[in-house]
Order: structure tokens, then sequence, then C-alpha cells
């Protein structure tokens, strides 16, 4: 007789398929059923994106034996970031005791070593369709369906911008160092890629919703000129090499992460639980930090509590929503802070700003928070049968 599904994961992405690999690790029988919904884009189907991972979330994948090789994970040594008045930050790795602020990683490439390592898990299967399990993860993104079957309200703020995204070839090598532009209501990031010596970078640009449409329809000439332009050419000229893609950005948060409906009990795990303002480069590390509790919760359980007891659940759930509260709320006035084209704002964020890199213990300690150096080690205990 074949075993029922301990777990069923609803949404085969990043966080879905990492969650997946862990609790099968754990002698937990998944279903894992791919339902992703990807952000909508304006134009394509190229996967353009790239995440900034810190040393818990790379430590989480590593157990898994999922890290992309240094060419698809880019080490960055040092990230500047310049306000739009002469306001500067800078942080380097060499005043951490870490060896890397975080990595760059390449998603298509992740995604690709996930999916291997779940297709040689013989405790997951996967499929389309949810079937019945004692839990349901819902892991589907910020446009869950089943969220929304589930009845869960969620709440959202809009923020008046959209991100695009793309990559660029820099006549300049990047050097391991992000960096991040903060002008007139607008925040653009050039991330490092293609390893310690390359010259790819991977573009995040926040900008109002006609200025994304522009970006999007300028020609590669033109677009490349603007980028040039909003980066004051500190990397040379650069060359589009991939697609543009574009999406609306805000912050939201599920008002219930937790419960019981007709297939039984469920959690809110990664985009389907909460988004956030991509500007710190937060939103997949905590999705992941998400599956990491889980997981810590499930497997440090007593050994007569079910995976569905709702202690275990409640447990994880205000443990999340505490760390969310924290990132969520510093995300946020840090975008309200510097996408408000008040002139007295702009001086007084920028003489900020000169502060702050003076500031010693006070910028050590947002660096660490920023690292993910606060949080718990990652996934340990025994599971209890």
């Amino acid at each position: 007789m074949t075993r029922p599904f301990d777990i069923c994961i609803r949404g085969a992405g990043i966080v879905g398929r990492t969650l997946a690999l862990h609790l099968a690790g754990k002698q937990l029988r998944v279903a894992l059923v791919a339902c992703d919904a990807p952000l909508s884009a304006t134009s394509g189907a190229s996967d353009v994106r790239a995440y900034a991972l810190s040393l818990p979330s790379r430590q989480l994948l590593e157990a898994v034996r999922c890290w992309p090789d240094e060419q698809h994970a880019t080490p960055v040594l040092a990230m500047q970031v310049h306000g739009d008045s002469g306001g500067q930050v800078a942080f380097n790795a060499s005043d951490t005791p870490a060896e890397a602020l975080n990595w760059i990683v390449d998603v298509p490439v992740l995604e690709a070593r996930l999916a291997e390592a779940v297709r040689f898990q013989p405790l997951i299967e996967v499929m389309t369709e949810p079937k019945r399990a004692t839990l349901t993860v819902v892991c589907e993104g910020r446009a869950s369906h089943s969220r929304q079957e589930l009845g869960v309200q969620w709440d959202v703020k809009p923020y008046d911008q959209w991100a695009l995204a793309t990559r660029v070839q820099c006549a300049n090598a990047h050097a391991q160092v992000a960096r991040q532009w903060f002008h007139k209501g607008e925040i653009l990031a050039f991330l490092p890629m293609d390893g310690p010596h390359g010259n790819l970078c991977a573009i995040v640009w926040s900008v109002s919703p006609l200025r994304a449409k522009e970006l999007q329809n300028a020609t590669p000439e033109d677009f490349c000129k603007a980028l040039e332009l909003a980066s004051h050419g500190m990397m040379g000229a650069v060359a589009l090499v991939s697609e543009r893609k574009t999406w609306a950005l805000q912050q939201a948060q599920a008002r219930r992460w937790t419960g019981v409906a007709a297939q039984g009990a469920w959690v809110l795990a990664g985009d389907a639980a909460h988004n956030m303002h991509p500007l710190a480069g937060q939103g997949l590390n905590m999705g992941l930090a998400d599956g990491a509790e889980l997981v810590r919760v499930l497997t440090e359980r007593a050994y007569w509590r079910s995976v569905a007891d709702p202690k275990l659940l409640r447990q994880y759930e205000r443990a999340r929503k505490a760390d969310f509260a924290v990132m969520g709320q510093a995300n946020d006035v840090l975008q309200q802070l510097f996408t408000n084209p008040h002139p007295a704002l702009q001086a007084m964020r920028n003489w900020g700003m000169n502060r702050f890199e003076s500031s010693g213990p006070i910028k050590q300690w947002v660096a660490r928070r920023a690292m993910g150096a606060h949080g718990k080690p990652v996934i340990q205990g025994k599971k209890q049968s």
C-alpha cells in the first residue's frame, strides 16, 4: 500500500523546491505541485532574475547540494550606495567576519539545480494537481490562487513604482562590487554576475510606471544611454544582453499564515505570505527563511505531535511574522524616504547617509542584519517519530 503524503507543497519555485528537499531529507513524503505563476512581464519569456542571497540562504541550499558554482553565485565583496546629492554609504566584507556580504545568484541556474535534485529524491513526487496530505504548504507566489481559495485576506500597499530587470555587459569589470543609486525617486542597482572577474551585471531599476514603460519601449541604444546616465558612467559603456522585464511593486502580507480548511491544515510561505520592495534584496531570503523555520519546527516536534499540529504551525507563524514585521517596516521606511522628491527631505537623507557612513558600530550592526548574521542556525535537530 502506498504511503500517504505527509506534506503537499503548492508551488515549485525556489522556496517550494528547497522546502521539499529538506522535508524529504527528514523522511517526510512530499507532493510537490508545479503550479507557479510567474511575475507578469511586458514582453518575452526568458528569465532575467538574479537574487542577492545571504549566508543563511546559502547554507540552506548547500545542505541539499544545490548551491551554484562561483560563476553563477558571484560573491559580493563590497557595496556602494550613492544618494542624489553627495550622500554615500559603503559596506565591505573585509570589515565583517564573513567571506562575502552576499552572493548574486543566477536564478535559472539555481532553479535547474533544484529541479535536478528533486528528480532524484524518491520521497518527492512532482505533480500538476494538489494531493491530500496531512499538511499543505502554499508557496505559489504573490498571485497565489490557493491563498484566495482559502479566503485569506491579503493586505496590499502598492507603491507608485515598477521594477525593470535586465542584464548588461559593462565596459568596466564589476570587481565584485554591488552598486546602488538613489536619484529623484528612482532606485537603480547594478549587481555583479558571471564570477569574480566578470563584466556582466544584473539590473534592477525601480521607477515610476510611466518611466518603466518608456524604458521598456526604448531602443537598446537609448536604454543603455539612460542607464549610463543614471549610473554616472561608473561602469563605462553598457550593452544590453537580455530582454527587459517589468512588474508593479508593492508591500503585502497575508493576515493569516496558517489555518484549517476542508483539505486539512495549511500554512503559507514565501511570496504567498509576504512581498516587499526589492531595494534591500531581502525578498527571497525571507522566503527561504520561512522554509527553514517550518522545517525546524516540524523536525523538532515531539514524537506524538502531527506535522499538522496547530501549536506547531502557530509557532511558525509567530516567528516569521515577527521577522517580517522588522524587515518589512524597515524596507518600507527606506522606500518612502528615498522616493520622496521634496528638497528638504532630499537634503536630510543625504546628510543622514553621510552620518551613517561614519557611525561605526551602528553601521556594522545594520550590515550584519542585512547579511543574515542575526538569524537562527540553518536547520538543526532530528526527527522524532
